[in-house]
């Protein structure tokens, strides 16, 4: 049987990852959100995303990606205990997408490679206002109650290595 096929026919898949990319504390926390570039979601606001390659993990792909694309390397990396989950029509499937969330200090410096063609530091209140889709907003209001107006929890932190 096909791992990636569940039993009632709709393909399931988990080779996304998302990374929310925090700064500050308290009501002073700011996310950095980027604008995509080129064919999918070109000029979307989003956080940073990407595909798990072929021998990674979640965590290690977050953190790859991360990089990446913005060229940041974070203080501290949480697992979030919240998977994004949405319908895609092409191709078809359900996209169940494992988040995490980096901390990188004030004065961390954002090199943006081709996919996306802007970057912003915004406030969570902004940040819901600009992403688009409901399970971000869902996943940022998660991140917003356990990583900001409370100390997220040791078990979530991952320590490369």
């Amino acid at each position: 049987m096909n791992p990636h096929v569940s039993t009632i026919g709709l393909p399931i898949r988990c080779g996304i990852v998302s990374v929310l990319v925090l700064c500050g504390a308290g009501a002073a926390t700011r996310l950095l959100l980027v604008r995509r570039s080129g064919a999918y979601l070109d000029g979307v606001w989003s956080y940073i995303a990407g595909h798990v390659h072929e021998g990674e993990t979640g965590w290690q792909a977050a953190r790859r990606e991360l990089f990446e694309e913005t060229g940041l390397v974070p203080e501290a990396f949480y697992a979030t205990s919240f998977c994004e989950q949405f319908y895609r029509a092409q191709p078809e499937g359900i996209e169940i997408v494992p988040a995490f969330v980096a901390r990188v200090g004030e004065r961390a410096e954002v090199r943006l490679n081709h996919e996306h063609s802007a970057c912003r530091w915004v406030d969570l209140d902004e940040a819901a206002t600009l992403l688009p889709f409901g399970s971000q907003r869902d996943l940022l209001a998660h991140v917003r109650r356990e990583f900001v107006e409370r100390t997220p929890s040791e078990a979530l932190r991952i320590e490369p290595g």
